[in-house]
């Protein structure tokens, strides 16, 4: 694991910690946590968009919102989540909203009634005579075998994806929907940039990472692990985050359950026999009248790397090519 002294945790508990609101911390990871790709790599051919330093204006108003978010209440409406990515989705469209840039959000193209071509996550403001389309995206990816290198092995925790594929997919299709004749006639003007914003966090076994070309160095990450190496963890107090808590490190003035090694270890191998999806825990430290991630993990099932191997055969199969 991450020397705790040094972890993103602890620096966003710092700059973010007079953040009650769950919604509004999310919120202000998505705008001041690392991008996930590095903008500069040639890799990216300049496509990569970034959120870039929060500026001390934004700082007021994420300390606003705090303190009334009607507005954010009512934007993300009274619907329960269940998708994490929509929910972040619909957090970044109130705050463009809000900063005035916002053109569309989830605009659908469609070639007839029965063939959707594609969706703008985001159209904003980019002059008067053009838009920028921003293709966004918030992943979790493990990364699983030798080749530190490829980004076929940073895959989901469910192996249904990799960012391998999900780059190939927003750089050969979704990139290009600004230019698709069936969105001409719903665009209020050209767009004229189309770029990638990418957030997430990366997980690495035994908490090791190689530094990897495309991938921003001071990226947010944490560690996997199989259930039976959770012992080797060394941790004392755990917490199991529910989906929409992946995005901001946790923290909470509110009595909250947490498990020692042993007791994660009995509830997730009663859990796994059922669901074998891997679960996101955070390791935490707990005070009086405060519950605080320290560090965070996935905890997958003893068989997911082989699991992981078969897909990642079948993807060498295919010829897969970035």
């Amino acid at each position: 694991m991450q020397d705790a002294r040094a972890s993103y945790q602890l620096a966003f508990h710092r700059r973010w910690g007079h953040l009650r609101r769950a919604r509004v911390r999310a919120l202000a990871w998505l705008l001041d946590s690392p991008d996930l790709l590095d903008a500069s790599a040639p890799h990216w051919q300049g496509r990569i968009a970034s959120t870039g330093p929060v500026t001390l204006d934004v700082d007021r108003w994420l300390r606003a919102l705090d303190h009334d978010p009607a507005r954010l209440d009512a934007a993300l409406g009274p619907r329960v989540y269940t998708r994490l990515g929509l929910y972040a989705e619909k957090l970044m469209a109130f705050y463009f909203q809000e900063q005035g840039r916002l053109v569309a959000h989830g605009l659908q193209i469609r070639a007839n009634r029965n063939d959707t071509v594609g969706e703008f996550d985001f159209l904003l403001e980019a002059g008067p005579e053009a838009l920028e389309h921003i293709e966004f995206a918030t992943k979790f990816y493990l990364l699983q075998g030798e080749a530190g290198q490829e980004f076929d092995a940073l895959v989901g925790p469910n192996l249904a994806d990799s960012l391998g594929a999900k780059m190939r997919k927003i750089f050969g299709r979704q990139l290009e929907l600004g230019a698709h004749p069936a969105a001409q006639p719903l665009l209020p003007r050209p767009v004229t940039l189309a770029r990638a914003l990418v957030k997430g966090w990366l997980f690495y076994p035994a908490g090791s990472w190689p530094a990897m070309s495309g991938i921003t160095a001071g990226h947010c990450r944490g560690f996997w692990c199989a259930l039976g190496e959770l012992d080797t963890l060394g941790a004392g107090a755990f917490v199991v985050l529910p989906k929409l808590q992946w995005l901001a490190p946790f923290r909470t003035t509110q009595e909250t359950a947490t498990f020692t090694s042993a007791a994660l270890h009995a509830e997730l191998e009663a859990q796994f026999e059922t669901n074998a999806s891997p679960v996101l825990v955070a390791v935490v430290r707990a005070t009086p009248g405060l519950v605080e991630e320290v560090e965070r993990g996935f905890i997958v099932p003893n068989d997911w790397r082989v699991r992981a191997e078969a897909r990642a055969a079948k993807d060498n199969m295919r010829n897969i090519v970035w």
